[in-house]
């Protein structure tokens, strides 16, 4: 290894680093804050290496890495957010009755395996980083072992994880096994010069690598695992889920889509523009049935992978910005509606029906005007950052001719509205529920104040993170 690959892979390499010194940590001596601590110092250290690899970027290390300002933007999305988990599982986890220490291991392995995955250029790396970032989240979704709910989801999580890189895997061997490649350039090369899907096998493995990759999203027709799996997980826990995990899935199957030159292969897009449609209705209509936040979420989160999808299929510069600007806010609001719900079930059971946060307003107004500023950042309402990322993917759409999908969009977003409006009418309620919810923490407060800064600040200038995505994405576009 050169030394410029070393510094290129640093910000991958600090995270492995910092798994191993948590580790020795916790053999040596146990204290949950110093597990923290040590955690938010690796992620950091992490962060502060990309600035050093991006002015060697791109870097590719062998045919299986690639440090690019792509790789690299979806690195630093990923440490920030989870970091912002970290400090949520600490005060979810202080007064519960578990190995508390050990959580911070596995969460930087998770970590690990989405910045292998986001850097991917090699169906061995993508599967290697996937199975890292996966086998970790197993252990994180049923950490509570004394619980019922997160024992079975994540037993659910396990086996459709596992049919899903079953998929996965199947797909990769057929492609491998038609172009005798698996390094996604040279895929692309030779799907050009033997005219693209004319092959069943390379049909049939593109379909199944779409299969596993929509486990891994849970976009209809796969998302059944999702609700399930939302409830029953800690909420920092389906924070990560919902952001960092499909985050990276999402990353890699964009770099895999633009490098083998997907965009060209009408078949392919037909099959993902059914899915988004798909996603965008069965997420809305379900989610209108629901009356656990939780649960709620769930079904959103795969309404708004089914707007991601309307850029992704338009392609071009402009969609990867529009993608990108998306994740991010996406990112900020998920972890800020998920925060809310750690910090109200901080040494207790989880408030996760609607009727908990009747009244809210009355007696914890910021949390509620915080919690308001999330659901309106998912709707897409003007003035928060919701709004500006689904008028990038709206302009991608529109500049692509994608006028089916867009009005399909429109017509969500308005759907999407009704349940929305209904967690912050309960928490408008005159009638209270929420007067013994707990005190939330410092630290909490801090994390929630940020987010809803950010939220705001983004949906009224969003030119300095426009004009930043747009710099990094140049690299893959």
């Amino acid at each position: 290894m050169t030394g410029s690959e070393f510094t290129g892979l640093l910000p991958i390499i600090v995270v492995a680093v910092s798994a191993i010194v948590v580790l020795l940590q916790v053999a040596i001596k146990r204290n949950h804050f110093l597990s923290l601590l040590l955690t938010l110092a690796g992620m950091l250290g992490s962060f502060l290496t990309i600035p050093m690899a991006r002015a060697l970027s791109p870097i590719q290390v062998s045919s299986l890495i690639r440090i690019d300002d792509f790789a690299l933007f979806f690195i630093g999305l990923t440490l920030a957010a989870s970091a912002v988990v970290a400090m949520l599982t600490y005060n979810y986890m202080k007064e519960r009755d578990e190995n508390r220490e050990e959580y911070f291991i596995v969460l930087l392995l998770a970590v690990l395996g989405a910045n292998v995955l986001v850097a991917a250029t090699h169906f061995v790396s993508l599967f290697l980083g996937l199975e890292i970032l996966t086998v970790s989240l197993y252990v994180m979704i049923a950490y509570l072992r004394e619980s019922n709910l997160p024992l079975e989801a994540g037993l659910k999580y396990l086996i459709l994880a596992a049919a899903s890189s079953a998929f996965l895997l199947f797909g990769m061997a057929l492609v491998y096994a038609e172009l005798g490649a698996m390094e996604f350039s040279v895929i692309g090369t030779r799907l050009a010069e033997t005219g693209g899907f004319r092959s069943v096998f390379i049909l049939t493995g593109f379909g199944l690598i779409l299969t596993g990759a929509g486990f891994k999203l849970a976009v209809v027709p796969f998302h059944m695992w999702t609700p399930d799996v939302y409830e029953g997980a800690p909420a920092p826990v389906t924070a990560f889920v919902a952001t960092v995990s499909k985050g990276g899935m999402l990353a890699v199957l964009l770099r895999y889509f633009v490098t083998t030159n997907g965009y060209e292969y009408q078949s392919v897009i037909v099959a993902v523009s059914i899915i988004a449609v798909l996603s965008m209705f069965t997420g809305n209509f379900l989610a209108l049935l629901q009356r656990n936040v939780k649960r709620l979420l769930a079904y959103s989160s795969i309404s708004h992978l089914g707007y991601i999808l309307v850029a992704f299929i338009a392609g071009g510069a402009m969609a990867l910005d529009a993608i990108a600007y998306y994740l991010v806010v996406y990112f900020a609001t998920t972890l800020g509606a998920f925060g809310i719900i750690s910090l109200l079930s901080e040494g207790g059971d989880e408030r996760v029906s609607i009727d908990d946060y009747r009244g809210l307003f009355w007696t914890r107004p910021w949390l509620a005007a915080g919690f308001t500023l999330m659901m309106f950042s998912l709707a897409g309402i003007p003035l928060t950052a919701g709004f500006i990322g689904k008028y990038f993917v709206v302009t991608a759409g529109v500049g692509s001719a994608l006028w089916g999908l867009v009005l399909v969009l429109a017509v969500n977003s308005a759907i999407g509205l009704y349940y929305y409006l209904r967690v912050v009418v309960a928490m408008l309620s005159s009638s209270s529920s929420s007067e013994d919810l707990p005190a939330m923490s410092y630290g909490g407060r801090i994390i929630f104040g940020v987010l809803s800064i950010a939220i705001l600040y983004f949906g009224i200038y969003p030119a300095p993170l426009a004009e930043l995505i747009h710099k990094m994405m140049q690299s893959l576009g």
